[in-house]
């Protein structure tokens, strides 16, 4: 694509910890700030350059954690300081981006946002860009737009959505209306989802005007969208702005963007689909980062700089932050992340429980791990 696309902001909501790849992910070290992929950079930075091309340099904002900002910073040099919205504290999807929305709409009104998270991994360059370029076409049309994937497997991991009729757009051949969002399957279900290609995974990207979508929050959410434009109303103000921030952000109710934004406005026929012709994975645990590491073998998959690692008829994923030799012998599917305070070993099979192993940390007043 030779031109960025009018009126077009990136967004990059680059928080939580990614408790699921614990012992790598942890609350300093959220897992975009790290190489997942062997690229020889980060997540974060990876989603950057995806988008520089359709936004440039100048039109991507980052939502993240107040601790986290120099850490952004030095992954993003060319970003400039007031497209950098720290968050005081975690406060859900809805208020990151709603939060963006509110704070560019002032500066522009006629602004069309994309929301794409900092910790995803997309491989498909020229796909991926024709299907942005398509959901900015519709979002110019007042539709929220969504990019959906096709799915690969019948995966109870992600949320689905089930697309309706075609949408006529100029600019937008793939475009349909979304009929309505379903919650993460059994494996029954997602087996009938896989079999009928009108069911696609939600990936989390949304594309709207931000009015449009700032709107929808009004409309279900009145607390958050009261709070956001308060915000927004200060937020290119320093003086002012610290004080409000301290006041207002505690006070946002922690709610996901897809029970305040897509959910309702796919009941109300508002929401639209790009179908995504790119391969898209979310990372969301150690069995998802040895498939993408191992492209889809059956052999072991190995991260780390000075991973010092021997292997005998085994598979699965070694992550070694350490100069420890770690030997493997006749094991499948295992999982190893060896870190200097914490060594986790479990299989592909039990990756989605790792998420119990914090909440029991914890729980047990072991934090200085986490």
């Amino acid at each position: 694509m030779a031109d960025t696309l009018p009126n077009f902001y990136a967004v990059i909501p680059a928080g939580g910890i990614g408790s699921r790849l614990w012992p790598l992910s942890r609350a300093d070290a959220p897992k975009f700030l790290h190489d997942l992929t062997g690229s020889g950079q980060t997540l974060l930075r990876d989603t950057w350059d995806r988008l520089e091309p359709l936004a440039g340099a100048d039109r991507i904002a980052v939502v993240t954690g107040r601790a986290h900002r120099a850490a952004v910073e030095e992954q993003l040099p060319g970003i400039p300081d007031r497209n950098v919205f720290l968050e005081s504290d975690p406060r859900e999807s809805a208020a990151a981006i709603g939060l963006a929305a509110a704070i560019l709409v002032r500066r522009e009104p006629d602004v069309i946002i994309g929301s794409f998270a900092a910790d995803h991994v997309i491989r498909g360059t020229r796909t991926f860009e024709f299907a942005v370029q398509q959901a900015v076409a519709v979002a110019r049309e007042g539709y929220i737009c969504t990019i959906g994937i096709q799915p690969s497997e019948p995966s109870v991991g992600f949320g689905y959505m089930r697309k309706d009729g075609e949408l006529i757009v100029d600019g937008a051949p793939e475009a349909a209306v979304v009929e309505r969002f379903v919650e993460k399957p059994d494996l029954d279900t997602a087996k009938e989802y896989f079999a009928d290609r009108s069911y696609l995974w939600n990936a989390g990207m949304f594309i709207s005007r931000a009015d449009v979508l700032l709107a929808e929050i009004a409309e279900n959410a009145p607390d958050l969208h009261a709070g956001l434009i308060e915000l927004a109303e200060v937020w290119d103000d320093r003086e002012r702005r610290g004080p409000v921030v301290d006041r207002v952000w505690p006070t946002l109710p922690k709610i996901a963007i897809d029970y305040v934004v897509a959910e309702p406005a796919a009941e109300k026929g508002r929401l639209a689909v790009i179908p995504g012709h790119f391969d898209w994975d979310d990372v969301g645990d150690f069995a998802s980062l040895a498939k993408l590491n191992s492209h889809g073998r059956n052999e072991l998959a190995i991260l780390g700089k000075n991973a010092r690692i021997l292997s005998d008829a085994a598979s699965g994923i070694v992550v070694s932050q350490t100069s420890r030799v770690i030997s493997l012998i006749g094991v499948k599917d295992i999982v190893v992340v060896d870190t200097d305070d914490a060594l986790l070993v479990t299989t592909s099979e039990h990756a989605q429980r790792v998420k119990g192993v914090v909440d029991a940390l914890k729980l047990t007043g072991r934090g200085d791990v986490l």
